[in-house]
């Protein structure tokens, strides 16, 4: 697996932009089609409003890209909380995408039902019901880092942590106060580059617990077949 390439900038403007950049010119060097893993939070947001602006609007290959998510809020794709509404005002709605290429998580029936269509969906594009590591399921998966090691939806402490064999399921932690839908650590190592974007000075203690390797934190659990960059800002680097 992996081993981590750590990308500092000066601040979280700069690091929107360096992550533009780097996302554009992996998608644009790729021929057929390139598929991404997005996350939720305050630091993605800014790289995806970037991704919507020029230079990287016209150059980006928005009508082969493929849009999905690393975890979801059970709440409806209208709620403000949904990390597909905030993906989708801040970019998708302002870019060129084709509708049957954004794959959101379900937002009807129960959690545990959501996660289970949203597998068979990944399963469905994948073209197979086993994970190949020689075949990434991605090609970018975007992660962001919660002051207490978080990743998507995984957890410290979460029996989640633990999946081996689905590649979706249904989160219920005491941290959080909704239910989420996340994908699995082999689903998302299962990626040909995998992207930290971490910011701010509060993220100071926790990266340099992850980067250390202390695997209490489930973002240090976290890697990819391919490589794995961290993206961090001045502020936030210990």
């Amino acid at each position: 697996m992996a081993e981590p390439n750590i990308r500092k900038s000066s601040d979280a403007s700069t690091l929107a932009h360096d992550a533009a950049e780097w996302v554009t010119g992996k998608a644009a060097a790729l021929s057929g089609r390139f598929a991404i893993c997005l996350s939720g939070g305050s630091t993605p947001q800014a790289l995806y409003e970037k991704l919507a602006t020029e230079p990287y609007k016209s150059r980006f290959p928005w009508d082969r890209s493929h849009w999905f998510f690393g975890d979801e809020r059970f709440v409806s794709h209208s709620h403000h909380d949904s990390n597909y509404r905030m993906v989708r005002e801040a970019l998708l709605d302002r870019v060129p995408v084709p509708q049957a290429n954004i794959y959101p998580v379900p937002d009807t029936g129960t959690a545990e039902d959501a996660a289970r269509q949203y597998q068979e969906m990944l399963r469905t594009y994948y073209g197979s019901q086993a994970l190949d590591m020689t075949r990434p399921l991605f090609d970018v998966t975007f992660m962001g880092l919660g002051e207490d090691g978080h990743t998507a939806s995984l957890f410290p402490g979460n029996a989640v942590l633990d999946e081996t064999v689905n590649w979706v399921v249904a989160v219920t932690d005491p941290s959080v106060p909704q239910q989420r839908i996340t994908l699995t650590y082999p689903a998302l190592a299962c990626s040909d580059s995998m992207a930290f974007l971490v910011e701010g000075r509060k993220k100071q203690a926790v990266l340099k617990r992850v980067l250390s390797g202390d695997r209490s934190a489930p973002a240090a659990r976290a890697t990819a077949v391919g490589e794995l960059l961290w993206f961090v800002d001045d502020a936030s680097w210990p």
